[in-house]
């Protein structure tokens, strides 16, 4: 994937790795939901925030994920994950994220995160979160 609507710049810190000295395999998932949160902040700024959405019964949800690990990061890399969002029928919204090391642009992981949103108990079409994409 290269066009990509939304990218935000990590750092590895040192506990959000194992014994082996690399990012252990459940933190980038951690990395893809702050870049999602972000992205939906940054776009809906009248509707808020994620804890905002949530205080109005608005519950974006991972419905499936998809991770491709290529490389390692380690501590101290400055990374960048780069995110792009389609729509897959009514109700989900696909996140195409990738993860960059800086350094050298090596692309280290790759993820599909399927997505759906619940308002209120039942599910609803994700445009209220992404009207400026769809």
């Amino acid at each position: 994937m290269t066009n990509y609507i939304h990218e935000l710049e990590f750092t590895v810190r040192d506990y959000e790795c194992d014994f082996q000295g690399v990012v252990n395999n459940s933190i980038y998932m951690n990395y893809l939901e702050h870049a999602r949160h972000e992205l939906l902040k940054e776009m809906n700024k009248e509707v808020g925030d994620i804890v905002k959405l949530s205080k109005q019964n608005i519950l974006p949800m991972v419905y499936k994920a998809e991770l491709e690990y290529k490389d390692s990061l380690k501590s101290g890399d400055v990374f960048i994950v780069k995110t792009n969002v389609a729509k897959e029928g009514l109700l989900k919204a696909i996140f195409f994220q990738d993860i960059y090391k800086k350094s050298d642009n090596k692309l280290m992981f790759k993820g599909k995160i399927t997505a759906v949103v619940i308002k209120n108990g039942k599910p609803i079409k994700p445009d209220i979160l992404l009207k400026s994409i769809f």
